[in-house]
């Protein structure tokens, strides 16, 4: 069993939007829904991603199941350009697990152009924060234009960095089209099975 039998879920987009707090909501569900799941944080220096979540899922996950990849560049490099870093992660977990199911696959980036190799990913969804302006959607990047799912996260931030939420939403549904958007706050759990139900239907129920 290698990585191409596994379900892999690619999650990018800017430092700060909250992907990791989206995987810390992700994965408990997943667990609970009878899936086995590993997780890997890409960073450019540090594991310091990898062992925040490994802590948080101490009660769920084998600890050889999070893990974190230092690409010593651009993050992007990693989950772009050459992914053999990150596949060579996801064969390690098949081989000493081979009844996992599906692998979270975390990177940062500091623009809107953090997309994923479709040989790393079979679902990429792209999350950006509230609190980077409800124009995110327009600037179109290719992060937002070409991911499978938007998620627009921390929206309880709204009110406090005058963002307008409908505008927000129509300009997500203008410049994706049918492609989904799901409006999240981590630290309430609002949205977070919308999320899971979207990445269940896409590729582990398929």
């Amino acid at each position: 069993m290698g990585y191409r039998d596994v379900a892999k879920v690619g999650l990018g987009g800017p430092v700060g939007s909250g992907k990791t707090a989206l995987v810390q909501r992700l994965v408990p569900r997943l667990d609970d829904a009878g899936y086995d799941v590993g997780v890997i944080a890409n960073d450019i220096m540090t594991q310091e991603d990898a062992d925040r979540l490994r802590d948080s899922f101490a009660d769920r996950l084998p600890t050889d199941l999070v893990a974190g990849v230092e690409t010593g560049a651009c993050p992007h490099t990693g989950i772009r350009e050459d992914p053999s870093m990150n596949l060579a992660k996801i064969d390690e977990f098949t081989e000493r697990h081979p009844e996992l199911d599906v692998v979270l696959i975390e990177s940062g980036g500091d623009n809107l152009a953090a997309t994923f190799n479709p040989e790393l990913a079979d679902y990429f969804m792209f999350v950006i924060s509230v609190a980077e302006g409800d124009d995110i959607p327009r600037k179109r990047g290719p992060g937002v234009t070409q991911a499978d799912l938007l998620v627009v996260n921390k929206t309880d931030l709204a009110p406090h960095v005058d963002v307008d939420l409908d505008v927000l939403r129509d300009d997500a549904e203008t410049v994706r089209g049918d492609d989904p958007t799901v409006f999240t706050n981590c630290k309430a759990e609002e949205g977070v099975g919308e999320v899971v139900d979207s990445i269940e239907r896409s590729i582990l129920f398929a």
